[in-house]
């Protein structure tokens, strides 16, 4: 047995301090509540950060693929025969062909904004579950001919619903006689979606494919083929092998380099912001230092008649390092508990809060999504855990070991 029951009876007793010692109190509860702040903020903190990179990038693959495949010119031709080749490709899932371009969208009530317009089969569509699955008002049953699928956002924004009608203007306009006017065509609405992605439901708006290569004059041809791989991780070994299927006369894009810049400024956030929370940790762990100090300073008299009634310094270590580690483990597990608990409800402690002040707290135009994301990572809270629970312990030391070498006869000497 490490601690005796003699120890751990002092130890503890020595954590509950007369009237008079008040202030050393103060400070032992405020190491606690240190400890117990940092410990559960880390957590909280690491799983929205976690919780954000892999929705992001959940909503980025489930729209964009894991590899885009272009032609050597802007437009790929004999496209199905392209994808019926890539999806032969080992470690492919799926090829999609895709038309993909910049327009305008106006209504008849006035609204107007900027879209991304893609087309895609009803059958690919319909199999793009992100998608298809976030269906909120309508069908894709009836997606086809001129009817498309158009993000609720912007539908909201602009004035249409359900039934209702959108015209797209391309910024390519048709040559004529009189000059070069404008190409433009209605389609009506037959499903709005929400993906929960801001950048996507307020942008984005779906055609049938064959509407889309005769409204960008693009007969017999599509932009590029979207593919979706076993593994996102191995996406850019699949690319080497597609190119290699086609002697390197296509043009790939892996996601990880199509969103590198986004991707890498996440994980920089969350190291950066576990560092600067760490500090947090570690001012608990000087003030358990200097409330054990004051402790061992106050105690200097029990601390001689202890020795003088055979306690070893080995016993007076282990008195003070339990007295101070006590604080430590009670700090790091209520910060455990709390941080677990936030993190399990912190949507539905956003609402309550945004309830009762009244104001937006997470507004899906600035943070893209539209509730707060948030994966707790079993590894990561049990380096937190035992990051605290090790400074902690090491906090102990010195208060410890000045207590085990103080002379008795020096401690007996002032009353």
């Amino acid at each position: 047995m490490i601690f005796g029951r003699f120890e751990r009876m002092v130890a503890f007793r020595y954590l509950r301090p007369r009237r008079q010692e008040g202030f050393v109190s103060v400070i032992a509860i405020f190491s606690l509540l240190g400890i117990m702040l940092g410990v559960a903020t880390l957590i909280i903190v690491m799983s929205v950060m976690n919780g954000f990179r892999i929705e992001f990038i959940n909503r980025i693959l489930g729209l964009n693929g894991h590899l885009a495949v272009y032609g050597e010119t802007n437009a790929l031709a004999d496209f199905d025969a392209a994808a019926a080749k890539v999806r032969a490709v080992p470690g492919v899932v799926s090829a999609t062909p895709l038309i993909e371009a910049q327009s305008l969208a106006t209504t008849s009530r006035g609204g107007a904004a900027g879209i991304v317009v893609r087309g895609i089969r009803p059958a690919d569509i319909r199999a793009r579950k992100l998608i298809a699955d976030h269906i909120v008002a309508g069908s894709l049953a009836d997606f086809g001919g001129d009817n498309i699928a158009v993000g609720d956002r912007l539908a909201q924004r602009i004035g249409v619903g359900v039934g209702g009608t959108l015209t797209v203007v391309s910024p390519e306009g048709n040559a004529t006689v009189f000059g070069t006017v404008p190409r433009m065509k209605t389609y009506r609405v037959v499903a709005l979606f929400d993906v929960g992605f801001y950048e996507y439901d307020n942008n984005f708006i779906y055609i049938p494919l064959a509407a889309a290569q005769l409204f960008f004059q693009l007969p017999n041809e599509v932009n590029y083929l979207e593919v979706f791989v076993k593994n996102a991780d191995d996406a850019a070994a699949d690319g080497r092998r597609i190119a290699a299927a086609f002697d390197g006369q296509v043009r790939i894009l892996d996601w990880q380099r199509s969103n590198s810049s986004i991707v890498i400024a996440l994980d920089i956030q969350r190291d950066v912001m576990f560092l600067i929370l760490t500090l947090i940790i570690i001012v608990a762990a000087f003030n358990i230092i200097s409330g054990m100090t004051m402790v061992v300073k106050d105690k200097g008299r029990d601390i001689a008649i202890l020795r003088t009634m055979g306690a070893s310094r080995g016993m007076i270590l282990r008195i003070f390092m339990m007295s101070g580690a006590s604080i430590g483990v009670a700090g790091t597990l209520a910060g455990f508990v709390v941080g677990i608990l936030f993190t399990e409800h912190i949507e539905a402690i956003r609402q309550f809060i945004q309830n009762i002040l009244h104001m937006n707290l997470f507004a899906a135009e600035i943070y893209y999504f539209t509730r707060i994301p948030a994966k707790i990572v079993p590894q990561q809270v049990a380096i937190v855990v035992v990051m605290a629970l090790a400074l902690s312990f090491l906090a102990t030391l010195y208060p410890s070991w000045r207590a085990a070498r103080l002379d008795p006869v020096e401690g007996l000497r002032y009353e």
